[in-house]
């Protein structure tokens, strides 16, 4: 594989440097200090700037007023962004958009994408199904609507065709329609969302994408923080009715979306424990004892070093999985055995990159008024959303029983 960016991801990043420039890890209150969540919605203001910097729009289509880049390019971004701990669906509403895009109804795409590469539209997944153990599209039943059970006002809710203020349309809601039964847990920005992409699978067991509008008839959400003291939302679903074309179908759409977020998450590990490692070296290098910076002493060095060797190891399999993702080149494993490392080096090495900034660290790094340990809470965070490192190994040793090497 080729490391070198192209001149387009390289314009990404310089986009999104300038954007998040003005961004404080510490704009919101201690989540070790806040007795729930730091805050009731995403940085709006934030939000806004991605969309005027065309950030949101970066992986979409010309035709939907995007640039038409790869997972790559929204990996570079979502580096950047995790650097300064951005409160923002970037990652969520860019893969879902994603997916739409490749395997939606194409007459919803045209109708929601121009919307979301504008910021007037917010989108999240739940990835994590009732538990975070089992398949999340097990957690979910899509089976098709039965007209016997239509009520009287049937007629006159087909023959309407209305926009709502979340971006869709209605069209024959009762004919080739699905309800929706379940649970999602621990859904992200689902409070600030327009659109929620529930995985769910069929009465023949088919895994399939439900697009929800968040204020349908049906959806519940119960508050949930997460150790980043961000809310979150298990989302209920009653009886949830919503259209064909708002069903993805496709087969491995959802494990496409899954895959997508998994290494957009690896993203988020690194740029993290990439400003930690910055924040630990130039506190050591200040901080002294015997007249001289810590940072000169060998115990001190070899630890940070090893977490520069984690960072490095963090890099490269993330590129590998995103490249693989991205042009789809064959390889000796499966994509996901690519994405398994990549989240295995991920979830390990952001946690050992805090745990030893938290140490070489001192008292600073339990002081609240210092952002390390908002760092450590993200971290923690990061390193078990979507399955921790031991999930990931047992997922890769399947698919090495499966595709013996050699």
């Amino acid at each position: 594989m080729d490391f070198t960016f192209t001149e387009e991801q390289q314009a990404a990043v310089e986009a999104a440097r300038a954007v998040f420039s003005g961004v404080e890890p510490d704009g919101v209150p201690s989540p070790a200090l806040t007795p729930g969540a730091v805050a009731e919605d995403i940085d709006r203001p934030l939000w806004a700037q991605l969309a005027a910097g065309d950030l949101l729009s970066l992986t979409l289509a010309p035709e939907h007023g995007g640039a038409g880049l790869d997972p790559v390019a929204l990996c570079l971004v979502l580096r950047e962004a995790a650097k300064v701990l951005a409160r923002v669906p970037l990652l969520e509403t860019c893969a879902v958009a994603m997916s739409l895009q490749r395997d939606g109804d194409p007459g919803l795409a045209a109708e929601l994408l121009p919307r979301v590469g504008r910021g007037e539209l917010v989108l999240t997944v739940g990835a994590n199904g009732r538990t975070g153990h089992d398949p999340a599209e097990l957690a979910v039943t899509a089976l098709r609507h039965s007209h016997s059970n239509s009520n009287s006002n049937s007629n006159e809710e087909n023959e309407r065709s209305s926009t709502d203020d979340s971006g869709g349309t209605g069209h024959d809601s009762d004919s080739s329609a699905w309800v929706l039964d379940g649970v999602q847990s621990g859904v992200p920005w689902a409070h600030s969302a327009d659109w929620i992409a529930v995985p769910a699978h069929t009465a023949d067991s088919r895994a399939v994408l439900a697009l929800v509008r968040r204020t349908a008839e049906g959806v519940t959400l119960v508050e949930q923080v997460s150790t980043s003291g961000e809310l979150l939302a298990e989302v209920r679903l009653d009886g949830v009715r919503i259209e064909d074309r708002a069903l993805i179908g496709t087969p491995g759409a959802w494990e496409r979306l899954r895959a997508l977020l998994t290494t957009g998450t690896c993203a988020l590990a690194l740029g993290l424990g990439e400003t930690v490692l910055s924040m630990t070296s130039e506190y050591t290098g200040k901080r002294e004892q015997f007249g001289f910076p810590i940072a000169t002493f060998q115990s001190v060095a070899v630890q940070a070093a090893d977490r520069y060797i984690d960072l490095r190891a963090m890099e490269v399999t993330l590129w590998q999985a995103a490249w693989r993702i991205s042009t789809g080149t064959a390889g000796a494993l499966p994509v996901a055995g690519d994405i398994a490392v990549a989240k295995i080096w991920a979830a390990d090495g952001v946690r050992r990159i805090v745990q030893t900034a938290q140490h070489l660290h001192g008292g600073f790094g339990a002081d609240t008024d210092y952002p390390l340990h908002r760092f450590h809470a993200w971290a923690k965070q990061i390193e078990l959303s979507l399955g921790p490192a031991a999930a990931h190994e047992e997922a890769l040793g399947d698919l090495l029983a499966a595709h013996p090497l050699g």
